[in-house]
């Protein structure tokens, strides 16, 4: 058991027999009143995303989670196999708990997979990948209808926005976050 005190970034709580992941805390102290504890979670089964108020020193229940780092090895159909990196074993996670992650993993890209009793919860990326360009049409120099962007398809499938002088072939750093054009790589 903790306290609201206690909640951070981050934290897993167990509350009415789910797990919840924080994606933001404020502690709040009115001038008038107790204080209490403002926050935004994300239901790690479903990914829906709530407010929750809790008054401050409120006894809470949290979930312990191991996060270890896992080499991403293949798809296997709907499936996703990891190799964790301290014992080699190999772990089956669900195409729905990685979710949007597909977007940006290679083969062999180290990952950190958050598990509770040897379940699965969510996959962490790394904050940046580099990924090939494997498509976009050629950017032409007068063309600035859409702000000097074009779409571009990576090599994952994914589609991101990236300048006009981007050319297939081109490795680039793209944001796991929001999926940006960061930048070119040199090879």
């Amino acid at each position: 058991m903790a306290t609201t005190n206690d909640i951070k970034n981050g934290t897993v709580l167990k509350l009415e027999g789910q797990l919840w992941n924080i994606i933001e805390f404020q502690h709040v102290k009115p001038g008038k009143g107790g204080a209490f504890v403002r926050t935004k979670m994300r239901n790690i089964l479903s990914g829906k995303v709530v407010d929750k108020t809790f008054n401050a020193g409120l006894k809470i229940e949290t979930a312990t989670v191991d996060r270890s780092d896992f080499q991403y090895l293949y798809q296997d159909g709907e499936d996703f196999v990891f190799m964790d990196l301290d014992n080699y074993d190999q772990l089956t996670v669900s195409g729905k708990t990685v979710g949007d992650a597909t977007n940006f993993m290679l083969e062999n890209l180290t990952v950190t997979i958050a598990l509770h009793e040897g379940n699965p919860l969510y996959i962490e990326l790394p904050p940046s990948v580099q990924l090939r360009i494997t498509y976009t049409e050629p950017g032409l120099q007068g063309d600035r209808s859409s702000a000097g962007t074009k779409p571009a398809t990576v090599e994952t499938g994914y589609e991101i926005q990236v300048p006009l002088f981007v050319e297939n072939n081109t490795l680039v750093k793209v944001d796991t976050r929001d999926g940006s054009y960061l930048g070119r790589v040199s090879e």
